[in-house]
């Protein structure tokens, strides 16, 4: 469902993401790790079609995204970090907003876009201006918008930012009933108990390589580190010497 291929950034003499090769099939969490300047967030925004590489592609559906990215993004449910929202409407206007991007039909709209927003308890907040909403309810607002259209494919960029545990368990919860539904699910994170507790596979890219992949007991192999969890993983597989 999603595949990358040498998937290449670069910044001047920079080199963020270095011949990513990825496949990810329908119906599988893949969670996305690495240190902070490790090139997440640059896979992350050529992948949701708002970065171009420098070389490489990415395929959505087996629709290549260069070639035909509106077809490819119709596909995409994006939910990024920091919820960046016109606060100025109201949640149903957004909500409305989306659904008109992503073509979603007039007479299905009405009732996705409250079951969606009752489900992240912003159903009674529906008509109320998006500046009054915490910042949590608008990154459940930001969620709830990129479900309405049924992606085939969500790329997540830290869903768990802002959001208290109840939140986070909802989202949990969401994320692995998509996948059961066959829905793709990629997710970056640095919240690394997520990783281990949803994700059905996890890679780790390091100063733009991608250095391993696999489940959770492929990582640890992959470490020589099978009583270890994630989070002791991650630091010996992001050690200096590794590279």
């Amino acid at each position: 469902m999603i595949v990358l291929e040498n998937l290449t950034k670069r910044y001047g003499d920079t080199l963020a993401v270095n011949r990513l090769n990825l496949t990810v099939p329908a119906g599988e969490i893949f969670g996305f790790i690495g240190p902070n300047g490790a090139g997440k967030t640059t896979t992350i925004k050529i992948m949701s079609g708002t970065l171009a590489p420098t070389e490489g592609t990415v395929r959505i559906a087996g629709i290549p995204l260069g070639d035909d990215p509106v077809n490819a993004k119709r596909r995409i449910g994006f939910i990024p970090d920091r919820p960046y929202l016109y606060e100025k409407l109201t949640g149903m206007e957004f909500m409305k907003f989306s659904a008109e991007l992503y073509g979603v039909e007039e007479g299905s709209f009405a009732g996705k876009a409250e079951e969606l927003l009752d489900t992240f308890s912003l159903f009674d907040w529906r008509d109320e201006l998006i500046e009054a909403y915490s910042h949590g309810m608008k990154q459940r607002l930001i969620i709830a918008a990129a479900l309405l259209h049924d992606p085939q494919v969500l790329i997540v960029d830290e869903p768990m930012v802002g959001l208290d545990p109840a939140g986070i368990r909802l989202v949990k919860i969401l994320l692995r009933e998509l996948a059961d539904k066959g829905t793709t699910v990629f997710m970056s994170t640095h919240t690394l108990a997520i990783a281990e507790d949803i994700c059905d596979k996890i890679g780790v890219i390091h100063k733009g390589n991608l250095i391993a992949t696999g489940t959770t007991g492929d990582l640890k192999n992959t470490a020589q580190a099978q009583e270890a969890d994630l989070e002791e993983v991650f630091l010996i597989l992001t050690r200096e010497d590794i590279i």
